[in-house]
Order: C-alpha cells, then sequence, then structure tokens
C-alpha cells in the first residue's frame, strides 16, 4: 500500500518484545565482577535502571565509571548476553499481536539499541521479521539514548505519520524518545523498569503487550 494512514507501532525489543530478563540481569552481574562490582538482584536493577547505562552504573557505583571501566564492563555484558540469550524467548502472545496489528492494514517496525548486526538475524530466526516495515538497531557505540536514532527510524518510514504513531517499550527511554519526533508512548512493566519508576514518566503504563496494544490502538486514533 502507498500512504501509511493507519496506526503504526514502533516496538522495542530487548524486554518488551523479546523477554530477556534473565539474560540481561545475567550479563550485567558477570559485567560487574569484572571491575569486583556485587551482583545485584532483578528487582533492584528493575528499580535502579536507565539510559544512558552509564548513569545506571553510577547509580551503583556511587559515581561514573570512567573510560577504561566502561569498556571493560560493556565488552562483558555482549559477550556474556550473547552466551544467555539463547535461553530467551518471544514474550507471551508476541506472535499473534503482530499478526494481528498487521492483518487490519496497520504497520509496524521495530527499534533496539540492541546492535543492528545481531538484532536482524535474531527478529528472522523468531520467523517474525515480514510483520515490521523496517528493523533497526543501534549501529554507532552503545551507552547512548535513543532519541536520535528514533529521528532516523521514523524519517525513514516513508508515508507513517509520527502524530498517529505509538511506541511501546519497557523503558522511560522509550518514551522520551517518542515524545522527541511528536509520536506517543505505551510503556510496559515486564521488561527493564520497574511500574513505579515508569508511572513518574508520565505516558500509560501496561502489564501485558496486549494491552499496549489496546492502548496503541486508543492513542493513535
Amino acid at each position: 500500500m502507498g500512504k501509511h494512514e493507519a496506526a503504526h507501532i514502533v516496538w522495542d525489543w530487548n524486554g518488551t518484545l523479546f523477554h530477556d530478563n534473565a539474560a540481561i540481569i545475567a550479563a550485567t552481574n558477570a559485567a560487574f565482577a569484572e571491575l569486583g562490582i556485587p551482583p545485584i538482584t532483578i528487582e533492584r536493577y528493575r528499580s535502579l535502571y536507565c539510559v544512558p547505562v552509564p548513569k545506571f552504573y553510577e547509580r551503583l557505583m556511587g559515581r561514573l565509571p570512567t573510560e577504561a571501566e566502561w569498556l571493560v564492563m560493556d565488552e562483558a555484558f555482549h559477550r556474556y548476553y550473547a552466551e544467555h540469550r539463547t535461553a530467551c524467548a518471544l514474550t507471551e502472545g508476541v506472535p499473534d499481536l503482530l499478526a494481528g496489528w498487521r492483518s487490519t492494514g496497520r504497520s509496524q517496525s521495530i527499534l533496539s539499541m540492541y546492535g543492528h548486526e545481531e538484532l536482524v538475524p535474531l527478529v528472522r530466526g523468531f520467523g517474525i521479521e515480514p510483520h515490521f516495515l523496517r528493523v533497526d538497531g543501534r549501529t554507532g557505540p552503545s551507552g547512548g539514548s535513543k532519541a536520535e536514532h528514533m529521528v532516523r527510524h521514523i524519517g525513514a518510514l516513508a508515508g507513517v505519520d509520527p502524530a498517529r504513531t505509538v511506541v511501546i517499550g519497557d523503558a522511560a527511554d522509550d518514551a522520551f524518545a517518542a515524545l522527541h519526533v511528536g509520536a506517543k508512548a505505551v510503556l510496559y512493566t515486564g521488561g527493564s523498569h520497574s511500574r513505579a519508576s515508569l508511572e513518574v514518566v508520565g505516558v500509560p503504563v501496561v502489564d501485558t503487550l496486549a494491552e499496549a496494544v489496546e492502548e496503541a490502538q486508543r492513542l493513535a486514533a
């Protein structure tokens, strides 16, 4: 079809479509161990996590990591994450939700801060790539914010109106990125942030992706 006049969803990947909490916390603690930082629980992670990631480390260490420390932790995180992610799966109900949204003529895409070269084959391996207009991962250094990536992503979606676009993600940064391009956002509690840390953002917060899709349809109407 030509211009996508119906609502568009920009999906986050990690912690949203991809239920990888176990891999995230295992890789985080492995990265901490490289510098002698004690491990944390998933609950503490979800209460403190923020973007950019060095600020998250600051909350735990009491100071920003040095450049050398950041490089050590970042490399360790990605190395261990790649090992642990193989045991993770799509969030419950995702294939049906994606197919249902697409079947009504509405469009969707993925924008992730996960590396593009790793993201695309992972999405493809789950058999869901045909549901998306685009699948964009991070192509620059890790540790930044999603807002500038969102500008490029929306700009590459020919015919998609930001005013009728809803970003669905699990982090406050997803909402900030949406607002940066004039889109709306729905935040999901099943990923990296606790409900309490999401509710202060001021956008709808839901406990399931099915609720997120319903809310997206309402917001984009």
